[in-house]
């Protein structure tokens, strides 16, 4: 098991927008990677209520089962490493194995037994170096859904603030109040379920 405090920006973007960044940033098509993100909940959407998201993430061949929770300052996430076999367990049988994730849950009075598979959200993603920090720039499809992003991964929040609103200036997009992936992809689940 790791833990970080994750200290993150975030803007929606139109398809022109996005397009807009990548030539800006001169980020070339090879340099866009495939993921994965396999979401779960409780049926009473008890991690979103605490503000919380639980997510598998396929990467590179590599998977990890995360938990972020709301910290002071970003979020805290607590990440395990699994097997693809693990993996794939859970996600087909819609339940998380025991360990410390199982404990933290536990820890929220949630019982990781009552944990299902909720789906995948899958991002084409790529990352440059900016300024003391991370651009991501990211194609997501979920659900019925497709949306472009642009996430700003920083190490001082107030630092980091001043450069990614900078940046959206010099590009004249426009700053948009943007939930993260796991709150967008719960917002459709829960529409999408009537």
């Amino acid at each position: 098991m790791s833990q970080e405090i994750e200290i993150e920006f975030k803007n929606l973007l139109t398809q022109e927008e996005f397009i807009k960044i990548r030539d800006f940033f001169n980020i070339k098509e090879h340099e866009f990677f495939f993921q994965e993100n396999h979401y779960f909940d409780t049926p009473q959407f008890s991690l979103k209520e605490l503000g919380a998201a639980l997510r598998i993430r396929k990467k590179q061949d590599k998977y990890c089962l995360t938990l972020k929770e709301p910290a002071e300052i970003g979020l805290l996430e607590t990440h395990q490493f699994i097997t693809e076999e693990v993996a794939n367990e859970m996600i087909h049988s819609g339940h998380i194995i025991e360990g410390q994730i199982a404990e933290r849950l536990n820890g929220h009075n949630i019982d990781y037994k009552t944990i299902t598979y909720f789906g995948t959200l899958s991002t084409t993603r790529a990352e440059k170096e900016y300024k003391n920090g991370l651009i991501v720039l990211d194609h997501s499809q979920y659900l019925s859904v497709e949306d472009y992003e642009l996430e700003y991964e920083v190490p001082d929040e107030d630092e980091g603030k001043v450069f990614f609103t900078d940046l959206l200036d010099e590009l004249d997009i426009p700053i948009r109040h943007t939930k993260n992936k796991i709150r967008r992809f719960y917002e459709q689940k829960y529409k999408e379920m009537g």
